[in-house]
Formats: structure tokens, sequence, C-alpha cells
């Protein structure tokens, strides 16, 4: 990189905390004032900062343009995609990514498991959002004043014996997955599924999707799903990554291309094809509003 690059780009950061004087931003940059004034007076031009009455230098609107431009750009979904793919590739398993829509979450991508046991989620449908592992992750990133305001107006069917049954007890589920940095749903919305959900975050830190593994439990029961939270949790890190255009370390926060020895344990008890009372293409009813993950 050009030293006069490096230095017109090293401005940048130090106007985000901030306005600064000549002198400030000569001496963070090293350099003369007049080469500092020269660099100013270029990214002026450009709107990329702004000068004060006070002769002082802030960030400038063209620069706020281009980053909200940039964010609409993006489209979480087709950043997702090809580590959902590579996630289920490793434990074949149903892979999920969901989105928050007010009261609602919404799966918007669905990658299906490899074996006969198929689920009826589907592609923007809402998810049962009291007891869904995708919709935990989603609402415990809320503030918690806005988590209870929530809390308060959803409505809570027993789905199964482990539903969550009221505002108190999913505050209580939010907490734990806001501490955890992830989310299960071991039987909430339907007796004979496990699902595993972890999140994606933006440039601002705040979560925009979540994305999960379920299984039926004849495939994995919850021990073997909690055995994949290290892929699960490494691909959410994946999608931020590239969501928020950032530069992971060298072979960190990526998937595992090969099975991993979670993977392997997860797997153990896990038949190749459903075992008794499981009903292949199905394991819920068709009329049901779509399974949690």
């Amino acid at each position: 990189m050009s030293q006069t690059l490096d230095r017109a780009l090293r401005i940048l950061p130090l106007l985000a905390g901030g306005p600064a004087s000549l002198e400030q931003t000569a001496r963070h940059i090293d350099a003369h004032k007049s080469t500092a004034l020269r660099l100013l007076r270029t990214l002026h031009e450009h709107g990329m900062v702004y000068r004060q009455p006070d002769q002082r230098y802030r960030l400038g609107s063209q620069l706020f343009a281009l980053a909200q431009e940039a964010v609409e750009q993006l489209d979480v979904r087709e950043i997702a995609q090809p580590h959902l793919l590579r996630l289920n590739e490793l434990t074949g398993h149903t892979v999920h990514l969901a989105i928050r829509e007010d009261d609602q979450v919404v799966y918007i991508d669905k990658v299906e498991s490899r074996y006969p046991v198929r689920m009826y989620s589907r592609i923007g449908r809402p998810v049962a959002i009291t007891v869904a592992a995708v919709a935990k992750v989603l609402l415990a990133d809320l503030p918690v004043a806005e988590q209870r305001a929530v809390a308060r107006r959803l409505t809570y069917p027993r789905y199964t014996s482990r539903s969550v049954t009221g505002p108190s007890a999913l505050l209580a589920e939010l907490a734990t997955a806001r501490e955890k940095g992830w989310a299960t749903d071991f039987g909430g919305h339907e007796e004979s599924i496990n699902c595993l959900a972890a999140p994606v975050h933006g440039h601002d830190g705040r979560v925009v999707a979540a994305l999960s593994v379920s299984a039926p439990g004849v495939l994995a029961d919850e021990r073997a799903v909690l055995a994949l939270l290290p892929e699960v949790r490494a691909t959410a890190r994946a999608v931020t990554d590239d969501y928020a255009g950032r530069v992971p370390p060298a072979a960190a926060g990526r998937a595992p291309a090969t099975p991993t020895k979670a993977h392997t344990a997860a797997h153990m008890s896990a038949p190749d094809a459903p075992g008794e009372g499981a009903t292949p293409e199905t394991s819920a009813s068709p009329t049901r509003k779509g399974d949690t993950a």
C-alpha cells in the first residue's frame, strides 16, 4: 500500500472517534501538517471528511451514505448459504437460517437433512417463536425492556410438556441464551425434534440472523446435538465474518472441512436410517406452521 493511501485511510478511524484538528491529524499519521492538510482537502473534496467552522475535521456525509448503501445491499441469505451447505454436509442434519420480523421469526433458508427423516419447515414460514432455538437467539439480543414487551405480547401454546409456558419462563430462556451465546430447543415444539442455534452478527455487533441444526431424536439425542456446538458456532462466526466484512485470523472462525471428534461423537448413537417410531420423509404433521430450529 502506498504511503499516501495508508495515511489517508488512517485519518478516517481517527475522525470516527470525534472531530480532530489539523495538528492532531498530522500527529496521528506521523506526517508534517502540510501533508496532513493535503490529505484532508482531498478527502473533503470527495465528501469523506467535513471541515467544521471551528477548523476541526469530522467524518463527512458521503462516507455515511456509502456505508448505508453497502449495508442495504447485503443479503445475509446469499452470504450464509455456502456456510449452511458446509454445515449440512458436515453434520448430515437439517440446517436453517432465520431472521426476526417484528413479533415473528421466519425461516429464510433451509438445507435438508441427508437422512430419510425430513421436517416440514418451509422457507418463508414463521417458527414457533416461544420455543424455537433460532427465536431465542434472535430475541435474546434485544434490550431487556424490549424483550419484556415482546414476551407480554406473545401467546404461549403448549406444544409439548417441555414448551415455554409464559413470559417469565421465556425471559429466563432468553437470559440463558444471551449469557451462553447460543440456544437449544429439546422437544419444546415437538417431542421428537432437537435443535441447536447460534447467532450471526452484523458489523455493529447486533444479531441479524440465527442459524441452527435440527435433528429428530431418533437420529441425534440431546447429547449428540450438543456435541455439534463447536461446528454450529464456527459456522455462525464464519457467516458473521463474511457478512460484517471482517478478515478473520488465519484458519480461525471457519467450520472444519472434515468431520471433527465432536461430530464423530455426535453420531455414535445415530443410525443411518430412521429407527422404530420414525416415519420416512416426515416427523411432524404437515398442518403445523413450521418446526423449531
